[in-house]
C-alpha cells in the first residue's frame, strides 16, 4: 500500500468524525436559519425565508452584539495583560513545573462550580464583603455581582489558563541571551522586552488572544449567572430564543453569525501566521 493510500486510511476516521459531528450539525443550523418560524414555535420546513437575518438589523440586537463585542475584547485584553507577565515569570522560574500544575488545577474543577465560587466571593454576604466589614470599610453588604465588571472578572479568571499555557510554551523556547545582547547594545530592560521579546513571541500572543476571544464571544453561563439584562451576550439571546420564544430560525441565524465571525478571525490568524513564516524565511535566506 502506497504512502498516499496509508494517509487516506489514517485520516478516514478523523474525516468521518469531523463531518458527522461538525459539518452535519452546522448544515442543520444553516438550514434552520433559512426557514420560517412556525406559529407555535419551531420551523416550517422547506418554507425558505431570510427574515431571521433581516431581523438582526433590530436596534436591540445590535446593542446586544456591541455589548458582546466590548465585553469580549476587554476581557481578552485584561487576560493577556495578566497572562504575559505570568507566563514570563514561569518561563524564567526554576519551579516552572509546580507553577504549571497550579495553572492546570482549575481544569479539574467543574466550570459551573468555579462560577458559583465567584458568586460566593462577590455576593452581598460573600467573602469580599466580609473582608470589607472586618476592615471597617463598610457596614452593609455591597453587591459586586450582576454588572459588566463582574462578568469581565469571571471571564478573566476562567480563561486565564488558556492564555498562559500557549504564552508559556512560546516564551520557554525564546533565547533569553538576545535580551542581554540588546541591553549590551544600549537598550533598557523595557525596550528589550518590547522590541525583542514581544515580536519573537507574537505567535503565542495571537494564539492566547484566539483562545480567549472566541470562547468569550459565544459564552452563555458567565453572563447568565453573574450578569444582568444589560450584560446579555449573544449566547444568552440564543438560549432565550430557543427556550422561551421557540424561535429556531432566529437562534440559528445568530449561531451562524458567531460561526462566521469566528471563522473570519481564524482565517486572519492563519494569514498573519503565513505572512510571518514567509518573512522569517526571507530573512534566513538573506533576501
Amino acid at each position: 500500500m502506497t504512502k498516499q493510500r496509508w494517509g487516506v486510511f489514517y485520516s478516514g476516521p478523523l474525516t468521518f468524525w469531523l463531518s458527522f459531528f461538525f459539518l452535519i450539525p452546522l448544515g442543520i443550523i444553516v438550514y434552520y436559519s433559512l426557514m420560517s418560524r412556525d406559529v407555535y414555535g419551531g420551523v416550517r420546513h422547506f418554507n425558505f425565508s431570510v427574515n431571521a437575518y433581516v431581523n438582526m438589523a433590530d436596534p436591540a440586537f445590535i446593542q446586544v452584539f456591541l455589548t458582546t463585542l466590548w465585553i469580549s475584547v476587554v476581557s481578552t485584553f485584561l487576560t493577556i495583560l495578566v497572562a504575559l507577565p505570568s507566563a514570563y515569570y514561569m518561563a524564567r522560574s526554576k519551579n516552572a513545573t509546580v507553577l504549571l500544575l497550579l495553572i492546570i488545577v482549575p481544569f479539574w474543577i467543574n466550570f459551573l462550580i468555579r462560577i458559583f465560587a465567584w458568586m460566593a466571593i462577590l455576593g452581598t454576604e460573600g467573602f469580599l464583603n466580609d473582608v470589607l466589614k472586618f476592615l471597617g470599610l463598610t457596614s452593609e453588604g455591597i453587591q459586586f455581582l450582576y454588572n459588566p465588571v463582574a462578568v469581565i472578572v469571571v471571564f478573566v479568571y476562567s480563561y486565564l489558563p488558556y492564555a498562559i499555557l500557549p504564552l508559556y510554551s512560546t516564551i520557554e523556547k525564546f533565547d533569553f541571551s538576545l535580551l542581554e545582547a540588546a541591553r549590551d547594545l544600549g537598550a533598557t530592560h523595557r525596550q528589550s522586552l518590547l522590541r525583542v521579546l514581544l515580536p519573537a513571541i507574537r505567535p503565542g500572543i495571537v494564539t492566547a488572544v484566539l483562545f480567549t476571544l472566541i470562547p468569550t464571544f459565544g459564552a452563555y453561563a458567565v453572563p447568565q449567572l453573574v450578569g444582568d439584562k444589560n450584560t446579555w451576550m449573544l449566547g444568552n439571546v440564543i438560549a432565550y430564543e430557543l427556550l422561551r420564544n421557540r424561535d429556531y430560525p432566529k437562534a440559528s441565524a445568530i449561531s451562524v453569525l458567531i460561526t462566521v465571525l469566528t471563522a473570519v478571525v481564524l482565517l486572519i490568524y492563519l494569514y498573519v501566521q503565513r505572512r510571518s513564516a514567509e518573512a522569517n524565511k526571507r530573512v534566513l535566506n538573506g533576501e
